[in-house]
């Protein structure tokens, strides 16, 4: 089986969906798959290419993966229109070099967000003759909609509802990384086939959960990640204002368009507890996680299907976690018993939970050992994507039972 995965984002960068593909795609190829990675120049979050690549096309292997990348137009502005000549910049590129450089394939999974990448995709579909799978890890345009860089009541959000549509109907299997995703998308249209491809962690990379211990002179609370629009991260620099004089200290890791002007607001709170640090490699999350004692997933308003992938890393480390979200990420803290939930904007909210969190290494360390349970049973990548390898191994041969039986019908009624 040959599988193509179809994403403008892929390491060397670092971030949640470059991430989950990539183990994606390792989790595919020990379970047998031939995988090849179509994606653009590595130039997120700094909206540069990286330095020892460009080009219009460039290719290479790593774990096992063919990996084939095209040129991109990498910008860091959060401006609509270069974001949007970034995505189809991509969109051109990655038709162009798959049209040439990919063979065959059983299967194509495009990765949306950006929306606009499932026309390559679909494109690139039919041309290689290859399922066409389309998955989807945040509703688009709704979740700009609710950022509000769109409006709802705009011509571009009417045309990107009915590309978003248009695409769906087109695809063999739409996959969503949360079941609140697929419930949106089989609502509006019903008979749409899809598959829960959960969001999830890599376990194994993270150590087993630390013994108990004292609050000791002051309480560690990190969080690392992207400091975008999505996250909302002044109500946590506001929380750290409110908490001035108490034991707690807190650590921001990471990059983003909004990183800049939260160092500013830092400066005019005045604060003293909490301290900025560059983005760290993926290699190192797990010991940078594991010295923290409390771990926040924020957003800023609530997205539809939104399920961060900093909340199950926190779980498979072992940290308690304090989640400021609501829906089903809500529901995955409250049923594992990991973590405290905030409602975004809740700024009194967050400060309570971080003082009853501070003041309870107990409570801290049972959340832990919680989340790390529900980790290990319920989202380890590597099994979800073995499941996933199942269920496509699965389809195909029924499609070829259905496809022989007419022919075998035909054969017996000659026969007789």
């Amino acid at each position: 089986m040959h599988l193509i995965l179809h994403t403008q984002y892929y390491p060397p960068e670092i971030g949640a969906p470059q991430n989950r593909l990539s183990e994606l795609a390792t989790a595919l190829s020990s379970s047998g798959f031939q995988v090849t990675v179509l994606t653009a120049m590595p130039n997120y979050p700094t909206g540069k290419i990286y330095p020892g690549f460009g080009g219009f096309i460039r290719q290479e292997h790593a774990q096992g993966v063919h990996i084939i990348r095209c040129a991109i137009y990498p910008t860091l502005s959060a401006a609509f229109l270069p974001r949007l000549f970034s995505y189809f910049s991509f969109v051109f590129s990655s038709l162009v070099a798959g049209l040439f450089c990919l063979p065959r394939a059983d299967f194509l999974l495009t990765e949306s967000p950006p929306l606009f990448l499932g026309i390559s995709g679909w494109l690139l579909s039919r041309a290689k003759k290859a399922r066409w799978i389309f998955n989807i890890s945040d509703l688009w345009p709704a979740s700009a909609a609710e950022l509000g860089v769109i409006q709802k009541d705009s011509l571009s959000y009417r045309a990107s509802r009915k590309l978003e549509e248009f695409l769906y109907k087109q695809a063999w299997l739409v996959t969503g990384q949360s079941k609140t995703i697929l419930a949106d998308i089989s609502a509006r249209l019903p008979g749409i086939s899809c598959y829960h491809l959960s969001n999830g962690v890599q376990v194994s990379d993270y150590r087993t959960v630390n013994e108990p211990g004292s609050i000791g002179p002051e309480v560690n609370i990190a969080y690392a990640g992207l400091h975008g629009l999505a996250q909302g991260l002044d109500l946590v620099l506001h929380a750290a204002s409110e908490l001035q004089g108490a034991p707690v200290k807190f650590a921001m890791i990471g990059d983003g368009p909004e990183k800049a002007d939260l160092m500013e607001l830092s400066q005019k709170l005045g604060l003293h507890n909490i301290a900025f640090h560059p983005p760290i490699p993926k290699q190192q999350v797990p010991a940078v996680l594991a010295g923290a004692d409390i771990l926040l997933v924020p957003l800023k308003i609530q997205l539809t299907g939104a399920v961060p992938s900093k909340l199950y890393e926190a779980m498979a480390a072992g940290k308690p976690v304090i989640l400021i979200a609501e829906s089903e990420a809500a529901e995955i803290v409250r049923s594992a018993e990991c973590g405290l939930v905030v409602r975004p904007g809740d700024c009194a909210g967050l400060v309570d939970a971080i003082q009853r969190l501070a003041h309870n290494p107990q409570e801290r360390t049972r959340m832990g050992r919680n989340g790390r349970k529900a980790a290990e049973e319920l989202y380890d990548r590597g099994m979800i994507g073995k499941k996933f390898a199942g269920f496509l191994t699965s389809a195909v041969e029924k499609d070829r039972a259905l496809q022989q039986t007419p022919v075998r019908q035909a054969r017996k009624s000659l026969e007789r």
